[in-house]
């Protein structure tokens, strides 16, 4: 994760569109790259840059009663068939059994207040808690409250720098869109302030605690917020005890209605910081502001974009950035701003053949993560660069941090892997050394499994990382069920993050497999760039690869093989159906991007362009034509497929799921079934309640062993 509140690529990667869907005559007319022709059974021919192309189910981006009708349907039908599984039970009681332990997250301090979230073990919810200088707990904000199912979430805090008031965000069903409220914390009163249509923003306090900066769009003009195009953020600031109505407008850029602005404060208040990103591109600009002079105007320090710039502190005039300029590995570097030319720009911490994760200054030196094969590092250096020391881990796992502050001796690092769960250590400049924070105690013995990582080659000879987990004892006899999941786009990094319920796949006797694919950041920013743009193939071939190393090497066969990824990794699983069907029994696309062709229309989908590029663009166009996976599907044989959205999604709005799943259906001549899971009430992944996340789970076990022709077992682990 990047270090700042930038506007990430994590953050849009997947944004799109919703069940409320805008009406299609009015995108055709917007639409100047194509002549289209409706044709009679709602479905649309168009030209676009001289090729003919058919969307037949086009109607069903219009909210209608016919749209409404066929979801019904394919609810249904969906539930009907999963329902009819044997002993899904089973599942939904071995996962929830080792979901059922306390969770408790790394603390973060504001003055003598200490806050931390944790979950008994089935919460919905985690809660927020405060501990006071005497070591007093309270609960501080109990999302579960916010509604009966749990389907209202917090979708994030900030705290002011006295500890005293505590703002907070919240999603309703899985939406984007955040209305944030305010809390006086050693009461627990809640404040009248109400901060409307935010998204992608945190609310970040100023020095004085009077209130808070943030990001906004302007309402919806269609009425449709869930479908509705997203242009123009723009900046404010709110003070406590004032309406909304009454923020001030801090800055804008109406003729760049495609900057989005990440906003932070510098630690010692005097610097109101701005990240400008455009889209998902991994670059921004960076702008500041004094705050010690009301009337200073804002500085664009770094106006073009470039490289990406992470601000990590300052002394006084110099400030230190995490940056990829002419390092795609990422580097360190000083900018005296009273003298910013390039010329003058230090590098403190240069270029490494591992890349940079995550950066902080804790006790006046360098906290650096770094991704080593994928696998966590931590390494300390002094504030000019000199390598101190290198964290002691407890084994080859991810590392989720550092979190600290400048003035502390110590800093908090939270280190997990696929078959040991998130443990929190402290480390302590005195004596350096880790000791344990906090440690679950799980219903499993983490000894019983194995996590081993191996290098595949892929078609075109890179070496490609790929982490293998499976319940010790497993025979490689070619029979082993095999879930196979990926993602491999937005220089998102797949490092190893625990899950009760890949425990209960291990317990089944399930081989859980995690490829590297490129287009993450698992090697800096050329990883990436390889995987973008007219290079996407190169994900979806070392994706293949991976599949047909588990088969090579006796892990699994295809009938035993199922193929799973979410979002962009959902478009890489509608490449693998149309691509190489032959090779999985059986295929789970989740809120995944599935036409290319028109992703960009709706809601934030035009920042994912700058990832995959647009067909409005004739260039482009041939490339995304070419494995758009519902403009690929034809007629014949097809894997076993669950094709799973929900109608709160507006990031990758359903529409995706639906059009390609009703072609696919049309398509299939195999006996495989192709179903349609579809949430009510939740939207992209963020926010889903635990009962709902174990009964997803839950039918994506039971669908894979199903379709690998095997009776999912009356009782599962010990």
């Amino acid at each position: 994760m990047r270090i700042n509140s930038i506007l990430t690529k994590k953050h849009l990667l997947a944004i799109g569109l919703g069940l409320a869907i805008v009406g299609c005559q009015s995108q055709l007319t917007q639409d100047t790259a194509a002549k289209s022709q409706v044709i009679s059974d709602g479905g649309v021919v168009e030209t676009i840059h001289g090729v003919q192309v058919n969307d037949p189910y086009r109607y069903l981006e219009v909210e209608s009663e016919r749209t409404h009708k066929w979801v019904s349907e394919q609810q249904k039908a969906g539930h009907a068939y999963l329902a009819n599984i044997g002993n899904k039970q089973a599942i939904v009681d071995r996962i929830t059994e080792l979901w059922n332990f306390e969770k408790i997250s790394a603390p973060f301090e504001k003055d003598s207040n200490t806050f931390f979230y944790r979950n008994d073990g089935l919460q919905a919810q985690s809660v927020l808690y405060v501990k006071d200088a005497q070591g007093n707990e309270k609960v501080a904000l109990d999302p579960n409250c916010f509604s009966d199912d749990g389907t209202i979430a917090l979708s994030g805090v900030s705290v002011s720098d006295d500890g005293k008031t505590l703002a907070y965000g919240v999603s309703k069903s899985g939406s984007d869109w955040q209305a944030w409220h305010f809390v006086d914390v050693a009461t627990g009163k809640k404040l009248t302030d109400e901060l409307d249509w935010i998204k992608f923003s945190k609310a970040v306090w100023n020095s004085d605690n009077s209130g808070v900066y943030y990001a906004r769009y302007d309402a919806p003009e269609g009425g449709n917020a869930l479908a509705d195009v997203n242009f123009n953020q723009k900046v404010y600031f709110h003070k406590i005890g004032t309406p909304q109505s009454a923020d001030t407008l801090v800055y804008e850029r109406p003729q760049n209605k495609d900057w989005g602005f990440g906003i932070e404060v510098s630690e010692n208040g005097d610097y109101l910081l701005l990240y400008i990103s455009q889209g998902t591109d991994s670059r921004n600009r960076f702008f500041y502001k004094s705050l010690k002079d009301p009337q200073a105007d804002m500085v664009e320090l770094i106006p073009e974009l470039e490289a990406e710039y992470s601000f990590i502190g300052n002394d006084d005039s110099v400030f230190y950035f995490k940056t990829d300029y002419n390092a795609p590995n990422g580097k360190v570097i000083a900018i005296d701003i009273n003298n910013s030319s390039k010329d003058n720009w230090t590098t403190i911490i240069p270029e490494l053949k591992d890349p940079i994760s995550n950066i902080a200054i804790v006790n006046d030196h360098l906290v650096v993560s770094y991704l080593h094969d994928v696998l966590g590092k931590l390494t300390i250096y002094s504030m000019n660069g000199d390598k101190r020391q290198d964290v002691t881990l407890p084994g080859k796992g991810k590392v989720a941090g550092p979190y600290g502050k400048r003035s502390k001796d110590y800093f908090y690092y939270v280190f997990n892997s696929y078959t040991q769960p998130q443990t929190t250590y402290k480390f302590d400049f005195k004596t350096g050394e880790s000791k344990i924070y906090s440690e679950p105690k799980v219903s499993f013995n983490p000894d019983d499994y194995a996590s081993e990582q191996v290098f595949y080659t892929s078609k075109d000879g890179t070496k490609v990382p790929m982490m293998i987990s499976y319940k010790k004892g497993l025979k490689k006899d070619g029979k082993n069920p095999t879930l196979l999941y990926a993602y491999g786009g937005f220089a998102i990094s797949m490092t190893p993050r625990f899950s009760p319920a890949n425990i209960a796949w291990m317990d089944m006797g399930g081989v859980y497999a995690v490829p590297n694919l490129r287009g993450g950041a698992e090697y800096g920013d050329s990883w990436h760039k390889a995987g973008m743009f007219d290079k996407k193939q190169n994900v979806f071939d070392d994706y293949y690869a991976a599949a047909e190393y588990l088969i090579d090497e006796n892990y699994t066969n295809s009938s035993k093989l199922g193929a799973y990824g979410r979002s962009n990794g959902g478009l890489l699983m509608g490449a693998a159906i149309t691509q190489r069907p032959e090779l999985f029994a059986a295929v789970l696309p989740a809120v995944g991007v599935l036409d290319m062709l028109r992703f960009q229309k709706f809601t934030i989908g035009w920042a994912w362009t700058s990832e995959y590029g647009s067909a409005d663009n004739a260039e482009q166009f041939p490339a995304l034509y070419a494995y758009s996976p519902y403009h690929n599907l034809k007629a014949q044989a097809y894997p076993a497929t669950m094709v799973m959205t929900a109608d709160h999604d507006d990031r990758v709005v359903p529409l995706h799921s639906f059009k390609f799943g009703a072609l696919m259906q049309d398509k299939q001549q195999g006996d495989a079934p192709v179903i349609m899971r579809i949430e009510s009430k939740a939207g992209h992944g963020a926010g889903k309640p635990t009962s709902m996340k174990i009964d997803e789970f839950a039918d994506i076990y039971s669908f894979l062993w199903h379709n690998f022709g095997l009776q999912v077992p009356a009782k599962i682990g010990q």
